[in-house]
């Protein structure tokens, strides 16, 4: 059976055992990791099976925080981000990084609660960023062969593997990754995750990008908080 949090850990190279963590301490955790050379974006994420979706510069490097504190700090960037916009802050004074994250309980992350459809939320976390993933069309079919190879390897299970699969081959479809989210906290880390990984240097990503925010509803107070939080985390220490 597809243990979910596994496979949004497995995809983000991240630490299994971060969704059953506070999200607080996985934050510091990270924080203490990344004080080294490699710093929030040295790459960890290319140890996932992200990485092997991305091609190279900023979008490789583009989760190296989630690397190392996975999902639970995906979620509480998001939710931390989502509060500082309900309290009307100033995205350019706010915490990122894992200083945003460390207060969040597990508990008020948005994957406490299920998606839309009733699944767990951090399948409709994984969709968003396949899709993102895909969005300027690189993956051939070379690409492809790697990506399962490296599925295999990684001894997933025959649900979890079929569910990695049928994302890739699935064309984009921006109002089902939209329409998972039941809450606007849940619509913000949709968007972030998806924020983590396209290229900010290539429009047609940019586009999809835009495109997601709209079909999310995200007011541009929300994105603003948001877009911050995608620099902390895709950005050199």
């Amino acid at each position: 059976m597809i243990d979910p949090k596994q496979l949004l850990e497995q995809m983000l190279g991240g630490d299994a055992a971060g969704g059953l963590r506070n999200a607080g301490q996985v934050a510091r955790d990270a924080l203490n990791r990344a004080s080294g050379a490699e710093g929030f974006a040295g790459g960890a994420i290319a140890g996932g099976l992200l990485g092997l979706l991305l091609g190279g510069g900023r979008r490789q490097m583009g989760g190296g925080l989630l690397g190392y504190g996975g999902a639970a700090v995906l979620g509480a960037l998001a939710y931390r981000a989502y509060q500082n916009w309900q309290q009307g802050r100033d995205p350019a004074t706010t915490a990122q990084g894992p200083a945003a994250a460390a207060p969040v309980e597990s508990r008020s992350l948005p994957a406490a609660a299920p998606a839309a459809d009733g699944r767990p939320f951090e399948l409709s976390v994984l969709r968003a960023m396949i899709a993102a993933a895909k969005a300027d069309g690189h993956i051939d079919a070379d690409e492809q062969r790697k990506i399962f190879a490296e599925v295999e390897r990684r001894g997933l299970d025959a649900e979890a593997k079929a569910f990695v699969f049928d994302s890739m081959a699935k064309p984009i479809d921006l109002a089902d990754i939209a329409g998972a989210a039941q809450t606007q906290e849940q619509a913000a880390e949709l968007y972030l995750a998806a924020g983590l990984v396209i290229d900010p240097d290539e429009p047609a990503e940019r586009a999809y990008l835009a495109a997601l925010a709209s079909r999310l509803n995200l007011p541009a107070g929300l994105v603003a908080h948001l877009d911050r939080q995608i620099d902390a985390a895709s950005s050199p220490a």
